[in-house]
């Protein structure tokens, strides 16, 4: 085996070269400027994808909503009516009562799809505004409102 000497005095020369060089490291300075321009530009962009979430979760709710209201339809289909108020939504999913020609389940999932805002959907058979009423009442979850606190209805 072949023993290498290494240079000492030209190495450490070398690694005293590079720790002195400017380009071997960020200063404060550069290091605050970046963090000053991110923070700027978050403040900027955060708002803008709040509001993209707030009107998505709106549209979520009238997409679910449709869905619904053609599972109502298929219920009424087969069964002739539309469940009661009582029965409610859960008719779409378990056989209420004695209804003849219930042929559910109507959701292709086991439970109840809540609104985007965690709240069950409000339904009423028969409805003020129709045969039946289906709706939520948004973020705040109560009658009324504007933006995302507004009631989205079938």
């Amino acid at each position: 085996m072949k023993r290498v000497k290494l240079k000492r005095c030209k190495n450490r020369k070398i690694r005293e070269r590079n720790a002195n060089s400017p380009e071997s490291g960020f200063t404060l300075v550069e290091l605050l400027v970046v963090m000053v321009i991110l923070v700027m530009m978050a403040g900027i962009v955060g708002p803008r994808v709040v509001g993209y979430l707030g009107s998505s979760r709106t549209k979520t709710a009238a997409v679910e909503i449709k869905n619904l209201n053609t599972s109502l339809e298929l219920y009424f289909l087969d069964v002739g009516d539309y469940p009661t108020t009582t029965d409610g939504l859960e008719s779409l999913v378990v056989a209420r009562g004695q209804r003849k020609g219930w042929n559910g389940p109507y959701l292709s999932k086991p439970q109840l799809p809540t609104d985007p805002w965690g709240n069950p959907y409000k339904y009423e058979s028969p409805g003020k505004k129709g045969r039946y009423d289906l709706y939520t009442l948004g973020r705040d979850a109560k009658p009324g409102g504007a933006g995302e606190d507004a009631d989205t209805w079938n």
